[in-house]
């Protein structure tokens, strides 16, 4: 079983940044990054990176936000700049893998609020 810690979550003005970070323990993860959900809103991808470097930014956050990975202690970052009002919502750290067996795996965090006001 995957375990994930976030942390940096917060309340921030408009037009500050902040960033978020998740560490995943085990083996087998592939993919990891971050979605969002706003009360009454489903859940949104707010970006992913692959094993390899690959990433993929929501259309709402691009070119404000920057997810890099550290392969070697399985951890994330997301840098988050510009921050919006809209940008509130629970943010939650997201990885999938496989497992040695070959079958595949999702794991989410707990999830870490996010506050964007003045």
């Amino acid at each position: 079983q995957v375990q994930l810690v976030e942390s940096g979550g917060g309340l921030v003005q408009p037009g500050g940044s902040l960033r978020l970070s998740c560490a995943a323990s085990g083996n087998g993860i592939n993919v990891m990054g971050w979605h969002r959900q706003a009360p009454g809103k489903e859940r949104e991808l707010v970006a992913t990176i692959t094993r390899g470097g690959s990433t993929n930014y929501g259309d709402s956050v691009k070119g404000r936000f920057t997810l890099s990975r550290d392969n070697a202690k399985n951890t994330v970052w997301l840098q988050m700049n510009s921050l919006k009002p809209e940008d509130t919502a629970v943010y939650y750290c997201y990885v999938a893998g496989y497992y040695v067996t070959l079958s595949p795996f999702t794991s989410w965090g707990q999830g870490t609020q996010v506050t964007v006001s003045s």
